[in-house]
């Protein structure tokens, strides 16, 4: 069984801030398919770090505008990291 991941992203909606770009074109710039995006979207895929850039780069915005992981703060090691 798959576990949804915890990282969110901001794919949609920099999409249609860049031209109301489609899954589709996205896949193509970075050479994927376009149910790859969709998952990624929906939160059903992490995607590599080299695609995570990719997608980053796409857009031209730094990597943590596209994505984000929740803090917890009931988690041990996300209190001995900050």
């Amino acid at each position: 069984m798959v576990r949804p991941t915890h990282v969110t992203n901001s794919i949609r909606s920099l999409r249609f801030a860049h031209g109301e770009m489609t899954q589709a074109d996205l896949a193509d710039r970075i050479g994927v398919t376009r149910q790859t995006i969709i998952a990624i979207e929906q939160g059903r895929y992490s995607p590599s770090l080299e695609m995570a850039f990719q997608i980053a780069r796409t857009f031209g915005v730094p990597l943590d505008d596209v994505f984000q992981y929740p803090q917890d703060d009931q988690d041990p090691e996300s209190e001995a990291h900050r």
